[in-house]
């Protein structure tokens, strides 16, 4: 595996990779687990060269969230990567990705304003700014995200269709179905803020999201369902739940009704200072 952490290295080596067929681009912020390594996976089976991202973004990062404190793992993760068979790391300074003087933001309106985006201000502005650089930059084919993050999914397929970006397009940005632990959980980096009661308490997401949908699908009120969604997570030790919707998977249109068509259940919560994101289809 070569790592490059310049842009004029990086350039050469995806010259390099690209003379001998496809590169599958899996944009990450380090910290890797399970979770990324099955995005690997999944790119290494749609194209023969696999690159891998890591950079913690700064401009996704509100002023209340604490970007020092996120886990920076270089080595480790460069190990994990390597025994994948991952062809290229790139792993930029945040000065390479954001020179002095950097002034441009991407903004994406709709999918990106409701949800994570009403308590989370500025953040996707900082997503879609991030990966159309990272886009630029290593120009892959295909590129692979996880599902567990579905708006932030919804946020650069809509950027790649308004854009006209045609490495990748639209319809090769791929969604990976969320990885999971042995009680239903969504691995996340920050599952390991977690103390242990506060990690068997955060079991009960999951579950109550699951209930939440099989009322929902027997026909109970939406609201009603979703307020007991909330309730339910409170009860089990969260501290807060900052939302519960039931949304198109495609435009996020808030839903209060049985969905007629492909629909996902959205819901971040907190235990103590941890924010825990999830969602689930409901069709």
């Amino acid at each position: 595996m070569q790592t490059v952490t310049t842009l004029d290295a990086l350039r050469d080596a995806t010259a390099q990779l690209r003379a001998s067929g496809e590169i599958a681009l899996v944009p990450t912020m380090g910290a890797l687990h399970e979770g990324h390594l099955t995005l690997v996976r999944e790119a290494a089976k749609l194209a023969p060269h696999v690159a891998v991202s890591i950079f913690v973004n700064p401009a996704q990062f509100d002023p209340n969230e604490d970007l020092d404190a996120y886990p920076r793992q270089l080595a480790e993760d460069s190990a994990l990567l390597e025994a994948e068979g991952v062809a290229l790391l790139w792993a930029p300074s945040a000065a390479q990705v954001y020179p002095q003087g950097f002034a441009t933001k991407v903004s994406v309106s709709g999918v990106s304003e409701g949800l994570c985006g009403a308590s989370r201000p500025g953040h996707f502005d900082g997503v879609a700014t991030v990966v159309a650089k990272l886009f630029n930059q290593v120009q892959p084919e295909i590129a692979v995200f996880g599902e567990k993050d579905w708006q932030q999914l919804a946020v650069i397929r809509r950027m790649a269709r308004d854009l006209d970006l045609t490495l990748p397009l639209a319809d090769r940005i791929v969604g990976v179905p969320t990885v999971r632990e042995a009680d239903g959980l969504a691995m996340s980096s920050r599952n390991r803020y977690l103390s242990h009661n506060e990690r068997t308490a955060a079991a009960a997401l999951p579950r109550e999201m699951k209930a939440a949908i099989a009322r929902i699908m027997a026909g109970e009120n939406v609201n009603t369902a979703l307020n007991a969604l909330e309730s339910a997570l409170i009860e089990a030790g969260f501290t807060s739940v900052d939302y519960a919707a039931l949304a198109d998977a495609d435009s996020l249109e808030l839903l209060n009704t049985a969905p007629a068509g492909p629909a996902r259940l959205l819901v971040a919560a907190r235990i103590s200072s941890t924010r825990l994101i999830d969602n689930m289809p409901v069709e």
